[in-house]
């Protein structure tokens, strides 16, 4: 039982607690590029899982073969290999979604989302955590992506999936299917998944326990986080 929700947690956390765009940040560039349309969002997602999943994959099987120094190197190429796959595939099934997808499809090699898992999860355990893990963070991302899509080509196009939804209700914002718009989807985006997130206050609960400079800090005293930020309350209050 324990095993089960363990590889459970090791799939679920992906999708909104870890959540590699919302939470975690990863990603952002494609995110922001290819989400102004459903279609669009959901073929890079698609794309990046698979790539996700299978890296992880091998990589946790090569992970005791693989030579310390040469790791990044050898990632970047298992990674390098299953992204030719995929765009092949597209270029071969799917030509509008390659020429929509453009240089991001490529690009999926250097994504931080599947580095990092790659260096963070897969060379760290075995194979079917990191299968589990990978396809996690690769649901997460897909459904990033197609929230985004869908709500940046609903209001910016009046369509979704291309079948329009808005017409004779009201005109297209364009400026939803530009830059600004898609942070401005991102930023209400990444604030909803914070407050559905268990985490969502972690950091002001925390206090200086959270701090990333606590090692180092003076009022940190024998590593008593408590004490020094009453400490730091008791300064605030009688500045």
């Amino acid at each position: 039982m324990k095993e089960k929700k363990s590889l459970f947690h090791e799939f679920s956390k992906g999708i909104l607690k870890e959540n590699p765009v919302l939470r975690l940040v990863l990603g952002t560039c494609a995110t922001l590029a290819v989400t102004t349309a459903a279609s669009n969002a959901i073929g890079m997602g698609l794309a990046t899982t698979f790539v996700l999943v299978c890296s992880n994959a091998v990589i946790s099987l090569l992970r005791k073969v693989i030579p310390d120094k040469v790791r990044i190197p050898a990632f970047i190429t298992i990674i390098a290999g299953f992204v030719t796959i995929v765009q092949l595939i597209i270029q071969a099934y799917s030509p509008e979604l390659d020429s929509a997808l453009g240089v991001f499809l490529p690009l999926i090699v250097v994504n931080c989302i599947i580095l990092g898992r790659a260096e963070m999860y897969a060379s760290k355990n075995t194979l079917l955590p990191s299968i589990l893990d990978g396809l996690g963070m690769g649901v997460g991302f897909t459904a990033t992506l197609l929230a985004m899509g869908i709500i940046r080509e609903l209001l910016g196009a009046g369509t979704v999936f291309g079948v329009p939804i808005l017409s004779g209700f009201m005109d297209p914002i364009i400026i939803f299917l530009l830059p600004p718009g898609g942070f401005f989807v991102f930023g209400i985006l990444i604030a909803i998944a914070g407050k559905l997130s268990e985490e969502g206050h972690a950091p002001e609960a925390l206090g200086c326990a959270a701090c990333p400079m606590a090692a180092s800090c003076s009022k940190l005293k024998d590593g008593n986080a408590e004490a020094c930020t009453a400490e730091t309350k008791k300064e605030e209050a009688e500045s």
